[in-house]
């Protein structure tokens, strides 16, 4: 494992987040702070009654129900949500351990689908062991979907998008105007639930679904986003968990209240493994079948060619160079055992045939971006200065410069570019969490982090598990996102773990990643919804 000091990329990258804490802390945090409610709820809200029954027809052994619970915790008897909730029994009922919730990332996943997709990639011990629990969080899928731009409104504004912003202000300008358009269509259609989708609501939503099931604590696996909300839930409720594994965990300090500078970790991160992976592609040009020994000059290329000439796709809409950034975003996650396919995917978009990294977003995934956008603005304070907001955002985006100038400077949608609409949020905060992430007299909690990770940076795992009371890193050293069901090392110490309570030896570091898979071997990472979350079935 690189030690920090070993990796001049990761001095900078720590010198440029320690710059941005200290800018940001001199110039304060959003308005929506002040605004944010402080007020103590009055009594306990009432504990739902979970009434199962069949999921929409499905015969998967599922169960589903419906769990109210209170809109605002500050009324706690006052308005509800309805929040969808499934559940598998333990199917060794008399050596049954308790509950396991299984929490996608996003946010803006569905955790009852999450729950069901991934229910058979689990071990026979734990699926014996433990009912199997998922929920849709508050503003996602069934309970009550979060809504600011139409589908229609995000068709246009990612159609329109490029994979080579010009130069000059004009993209970071037009970042900026969509950001205030989108906010305000968030306060606009979904105003009587945005300021509630924040994750401190979320995990007393969880709290509530605790006690609806009989248990006096919860066992509980997140992944990526779904690791903040086990963090928020371990601080707010720390004797209520049996075990907790965070994956692909979040540095919760730094994405909360210094979010420049968490964002500034994640264009760094995004870059570096793209980086990676095209520079595979120069050493072993056979394997990748990308760019004849230039693979990062034939990727710019590319880039302008498709913006000059989109490709037009079979929905009849257009794939430029921002549609093959987007994708390449989400589909570098999942490590190098899909490195070969995303070579081919880039030869055939170089020769115009259709490829999975020229499927322009869709419906499902708007349905995503929606919530994505929604809950991180309720939960992370950018200060409200344009001249902050343009020369980071700029700065960010230009730091990293194979995906930070199209996803940094395009329209709203995944974590890279959340700055320009989240610091123009208008909505309040009351459902933000805003303590100590200690989670003091909690159980033991496992942290995993991936040293390449593209998405959730590995020394933010290392934060977190500084950052808690009793957490231990068990770190993977392997490209992609998140480690559980990557690694059969990983695999081994969580499901144990889960099972025994018995935590790996700390310092443990597994390095079993899938090499870079043969053609005509099936990948289970070649995705193009980024919205179908799933534990991989280990192979």
């Amino acid at each position: 494992m690189t030690r920090l000091a070993d990796d001049p990329r990761r001095r900078v990258a720590w010198g440029i987040s320690l710059l941005l804490i200290a800018v940001t802390a001199l110039l304060g945090g959003a308005p929506g702070a002040a605004r944010a409610a402080t007020g103590a709820a009055v009594g306990a809200p009432p504990v739902p009654v979970l009434a199962w029954g069949p999921c929409d027809g499905a015969e998967d052994g599922f169960e589903c129900a419906t769990a109210r619970v209170p809109l605002d915790y500050r009324r706690p008897t006052g308005p509800t949500l309805a929040l969808a909730v499934t559940r598998r029994p333990a199917a060794d009922p008399a050596h049954r351990t308790g509950v396991l919730v299984l929490h996608p990332g996003g946010p803006g996943n569905s955790g009852v689908d999450f729950a069901r997709n991934s229910y058979e990639a689990l071990p026979a011990a734990l699926r014996g062991a433990f009912d199997v629990i998922g929920y849709d969080m508050r503003g996602v899928a069934r309970s009550g979907q979060v809504e600011c731009w139409n589908d229609e409104e995000y068709m246009t504004a990612v159609d329109k998008a490029r994979g080579a912003p010009g130069p000059g202000p004009g993209a970071l300008k037009e970042a900026v105007r969509q950001g205030a358009e989108f906010a305000a269509s968030c306060q606009e259609r979904s105003g009587d639930l945005v300021p509630f989708v924040g994750t401190g609501s979320n995990a007393k939503d969880l709290d509530l679904l605790r006690q609806a099931l009989g248990e006096e604590a919860l066992s509980f696996y997140g992944r990526s986003f779904g690791s903040y909300v086990g963090t928020v839930y371990a601080a707010q409720f720390p004797q209520r968990v049996r075990a907790m594994v965070l994956d692909g965990a979040y540095d919760p300090r730094r994405y909360a209240d210094v979010p420049y500078a968490y964002d500034a970790g994640q264009f760094t991160a995004l870059d570096a493994a793209v980086g990676r992976f095209l520079d595979w592609c120069g050493r072993d040009a056979a394997a990748c079948g990308f760019g004849e020994g230039r693979p990062r000059q034939a990727f710019e290329e590319l880039k302008r060619n498709l913006d000059a000439d989109p490709v037009i796709t079979a929905s009849g809409r257009p794939a430029t160079g921002y549609t093959l950034a987007y994708r390449l975003m989400f589909n570098i996650n999942a490590g190098k055992e899909i490195w070969p396919y995303l070579g081919q995917a880039l030869r055939s978009a170089q020769a115009r045939q259709a490829s999975f990294l020229l499927s322009p977003p869709s419906p499902a995934s708007f349905d995503f971006l929606n919530v994505n956008m929604a809950v991180e603005c309720a939960d992370r304070l950018y200060p409200a200065n344009r001249l902050l907001l343009g020369a980071l955002v700029g700065g960010e985006a230009a730091s990293a410069p194979l995906l930070g100038p199209p996803i940094g400077l395009g329209p709203p949608t995944y974590d890279h570019n959340h700055a320009p609409t989240c610091a123009q949020w208008p909505a309040e905060r009351p459902s933000r969490f805003g303590g100590s992430y200690r989670a003091a007299g909690s159980a033991p909690i496992l942290v995993l982090g991936t040293t390449g990770d593209p998405d959730t940076p590995y020394q933010d795992a290392v934060a977190l598990a500084g950052t808690l009371d009793l957490g231990r890193l068990l770190t993977f050293d392997a490209e992609g996102h998140t480690a559980y069901h990557r690694s059969a090392c990983v695999s081994t110490l969580v499901d144990n773990y889960l099972a025994t309570l018995d935590l790996p030896a700390r310092g443990t570091v597994c390095a079993d990643e899938a090499p870079p898979e043969p053609f005509g071997r099936r990948t289970t990472g070649t995705e193009v919804d980024e919205t179908r979350d799933v534990i991989p079935v280990l192979h």
